[in-house]
C-alpha cells in the first residue's frame, strides 16, 4: 500500500511540472477525468518532460544523455513496460501497443537533432525547424486521443505556433543561446543584433509585431487543415494565440507576453468544455 502512495506522488510530481507550464489545463482536467483517462494525461506530461530536456538544459551533453534515455525507454516500452511512471501508465494501456514504434521515438529523435540547429533564415524555415519535434508529438498524441486513422496535420502546425510563441517570449533570456526565437531575416530587416535583443526599443517592438503577425496568419491558416485536436492542445492554442492576438495590439508587445494572460474563469472553462464536447462526438 505504501508502494502504490509513493508511485502515484512521484507520478503527480510529473503532472504537477506539466500544469506549472500550462495553468490553465486544470480546467480541462474537470472534463478529462484523469481516472478514467490517466494515458491522455500521462502523454501529456511527457511531452512536457521530453520538452523540458530539448530546451530546458542548457548544457548539451547532458540534453543528449536525457534524450538517449526516453529514447531507450520508449523503444523497449511495449516489451518491459516502461520504467518511468509515465510511460508505465501509457503502456498499461492498449492505445499505447496500437501505436508504432516510430511515432513513439520519432519526438525523442527530432529533439536530439534538433539541439544541433542554430537560428532559422526566416519564419517558414522557423515552422520547417520546429515541425519535427512538436510536430512528432502532436502525431503521437492524435493517434492516443483519435487512432491511427486521424489525420495529425493540424496539430502538428498549432503544436509548433504554440512553442514559437513561447519562444518569442523568452526573447530576452534566451538572447545568448544558437537558436533565437527571431529569424535571421527579421533581425537583418529591423537592424537586430544578438545583444539588442535584451533591450526595450522601437526597433525590437517592431520585430516582435511582426513576428506575431506571421505566428497568427499561420494560426489562421491552421484551421483549414484536416485533423482535430486533443482537449489539451485545443486550449493550449486557444491561450496561445488570443495572447499573440493581445500582444501584437499592446503598446508594448513583448511585455504583453511575458505578464501572460488569466488561465481561468468563465472564457477558459467554455473553451475547455467546447473541446471536450468536439472531442466525444468523434470519439464516442
Amino acid at each position: 500500500m505504501i508502494e502504490l502512495v509513493e508511485q502515484s506522488a512521484v507520478l503527480q510530481g510529473f503532472i504537477d511540472k506539466w500544469l506549472a507550464v500550462q495553468p490553465q489545463q486544470r480546467v480541462a482536467l474537470v472534463f478529462v477525468d484523469g481516472r478514467r483517462y490517466p494515458g491522455h494525461v500521462a502523454l501529456a506530461a511527457l511531452e512536457q518532460e521530453l520538452l523540458g530536456a530539448a530546451y530546458g538544459i542548457r548544457e548539451p551533453q547532458v540534453a543528449v544523455a536525457k534524450l538517449n534515455w526516453w529514447a531507450e525507454e520508449l523503444a523497449g516500452a511495449a516489451t518491459s513496460g516502461g520504467r518511468h511512471p509515465l510511460t508505465q501508465v501509457l503502456f498499461d494501456d492498449e492505445r499505447a501497443h496500437a501505436i508504432a514504434s516510430n511515432l513513439w521515438l520519432a519526438p525523442v529523435l527530432a529533439a536530439m537533432a534538433q539541439l544541433e540547429q542554430g537560428t532559422s533564415t526566416d519564419f517558414p524555415a522557423q515552422i520547417d525547424a520546429a515541425l519535427p519535434l512538436h510536430g512528432g508529438m502532436a502525431a503521437l498524441e492524435t493517434a492516443w486521443w483519435y487512432g491511427a486513422d486521424a489525420s495529425p496535420a493540424r496539430a502538428a502546425r498549432v503544436a509548433t505556433l504554440n512553442h514559437l510563441l513561447y519562444a518569442l517570449l523568452r526573447l530576452e533570456q534566451d538572447a545568448e543561446r544558437d537558436r533565437l526565437p527571431l529569424p535571421m531575416a527579421r533581425l537583418a530587416r529591423h537592424g537586430l543584433s544578438r545583444m539588442q535583443l535584451r533591450t526595450a526599443s522601437e526597433a525590437r517592438q517592431q520585430a516582435v509585431r511582426a513576428q506575431l503577425q506571421d505566428l497568427l496568419a499561420s494560426w489562421k491558416e491552421s484551421t483549414t487543415l484536416p485533423g482535430p485536436l486533443s482537449v489539451f492542445r485545443a486550449l493550449e492554442s486557444r491561450h496561445a494565440s488570443r495572447l499573440a492576438q493581445r500582444a501584437a495590439h499592446a503598446g508594448d508587445a513583448l511585455a504583453t507576453l511575458q505578464a501572460g494572460q488569466p488561465r481561468s474563469g468563465l472564457a477558459t472553462t467554455l473553451q475547455a468544455w467546447q473541446a471536450a464536447r468536439a472531442w466525444r462526438r468523434q470519439v464516442m
